[in-house]
């Protein structure tokens, strides 16, 4: 049986005594598009840091390539091929749209391949080559997002972890978003997106999660969790 590329076994995770996340578990196989779903406050962003090293476990296993990855700085989540975009987008201010995009490559010295993968990201995101030299947080709301996933794409990544892909665009942005990540995960990359808009993500996704007060409490392909009655009533307002 093949090794999935990111187990996570009984997850929990604590801010100082308060435990935000229990016992959760996750699964992406190689390849796949996850998508992670819950409501505001159940836990999916204190998860996801968790995943790419920003905060310690305080229980359970994080699996990345066959091999448990300890608790460490994100430096070597980074260099494993797990890769984060934060939700907010997070780009430097005061540094051009390139600046932020070399910085995302900080940890690689293969100059080569790191100028192809910059054209890579301008061939996804046209937009981005035109303001390239432009302060990156003034950029519009969907122009910021293409920034940030080309950052993070940068890094080389095999895992490319996405904490709200859509908040706060409109749905033609999200539409370019979506189709660009598609052919990135065509390429090669696996994608584990959390997103608001949940049908946006199960019509994204292979296989998605329900996260519910720190908790996944339901798996399945993105169709059958899609067609689940209690996520239908309790997520898609049907």
């Amino acid at each position: 049986m093949t090794q999935p590329l990111l187990q996570v076994n009984d997850l929990a995770v604590r801010y100082g005594d308060v435990q935000v996340v229990w016992k959760a578990d996750l699964v992406v196989e190689e390849g796949a598009i996850v998508a992670m779903i819950g409501s505001n406050g159940a836990g999916k962003t204190t998860l996801l840091r968790a995943i790419s090293g920003m905060l310690p476990p305080y229980g359970g296993e994080i699996i990345f390539a066959g091999e448990i990855v300890p608790a460490s700085a994100p430096p070597e989540f980074v260099r494993r091929g797990l890769i984060h975009v934060p939700e907010g987008r997070r780009l430097f201010a005061r540094l051009s749209v390139w600046d932020n995009l070399m910085l995302g490559a900080y940890l690689r010295d293969d100059k080569a391949a790191i100028r192809q993968d910059v054209e890579r990201v301008f061939a996804l995101f046209p937009r981005l080559r035109e303001r390239r030299w432009q302060d990156a947080t003034t950029l519009s709301g969907g122009e910021q997002q293409m920034c940030a996933i080309g950052r993070g794409l940068m890094a080389a990544p095999r895992l490319l972890i996405i904490d709200e892909l859509s908040l706060g665009l409109a749905p033609r942005v999200v539409d370019e978003l979506v189709d660009a990540l598609r052919k990135v995960n065509a390429a090669g990359t696996s994608l584990l997106v959390v997103e608001q808009d949940v049908a946006t993500a199960l019509e994204f996704a292979d296989h998605a999660y329900i996260v519910d007060r720190g908790r996944t409490v339901a798996s399945g392909t993105a169709a059958v969790i899609a067609a689940d009655p209690a996520v239908r009533t309790a997520y898609l307002g049907l």
